[in-house]
């Protein structure tokens, strides 16, 4: 059986590919509980502060963390291609604009702590707003870990372009925290003031 010149066979994917779908898939579930759980507390505090009084939109934050997912995308394209300085600097790149995404989440969270006195126990909006970001920013941190891991394997030479399958499956994971983003900005930032 042969199969015709612009066709290929089809191949079982990788176990690291797989293995990321289903950590994804497992990801966002917990991700929708918490966004509910958001959702439907929306407005039932009895006492203040609501969102509208003590949240701001984080822009610089956001366009920082969405920016990310094309400097990562251009990473591994350049590894793919072989150059290696290419992807040293698009990867490290990804890392600069997740480490100014978590900045501001902590300068945020600062602020709101210590200038509004808006804590996880202020009420019920408290929790499940710090609970949801919170658990965004536990990943971006995870994300982070990975992609300051990659870039010191780069820096020394042990990242080639035999690996770009494996950067593209880490990759994944980081477009899900770019994604996820979207939806808890929307839900927190936006729907509930």
């Amino acid at each position: 059986m042969t199969v015709a010149a612009n066709e290929r066979a089809w191949q079982l994917p990788s176990r690291g590919r797989v293995g990321m779908i289903c950590l994804i898939i497992a990801e966002s579930a917990i991700f929708m509980i918490f966004v509910v759980a958001y959702i439907f507390y929306i407005g039932k505090s009895l006492s203040g502060p609501t969102p509208r009084e003590v949240l701001a939109v984080p822009i610089v934050g956001t366009i920082c963390l969405l920016s990310s997912s094309p400097t990562i995308h251009w990473a591994i394209a350049s590894l793919r291609r072989g150059q290696a300085a290419a992807f040293r600097i698009f990867w490290f790149l990804t890392l600069v604009l997740g480490a100014i995404f978590i900045g501001s989440t902590i300068l945020e969270w600062h602020h709101l702590i210590y200038q509004d006195n808006f804590t996880i126990q202020t009420n019920l909006f408290g929790t499940t707003y710090y609970c949801l970001v919170g658990l965004h920013a536990l990943h971006v941190i995870v994300g982070l870990i990975g992609l300051a891991l990659v870039m010191i394997l780069a820096l020394i030479g042990r990242v080639k372009r035999e690996h770009s399958d494996r950067c593209d499956v880490f990759s994944l994971y980081w477009h899900f925290v770019d994604a996820v983003w979207v939806v808890v900005f929307t839900t927190v930032y936006i729907v509930s003031r």
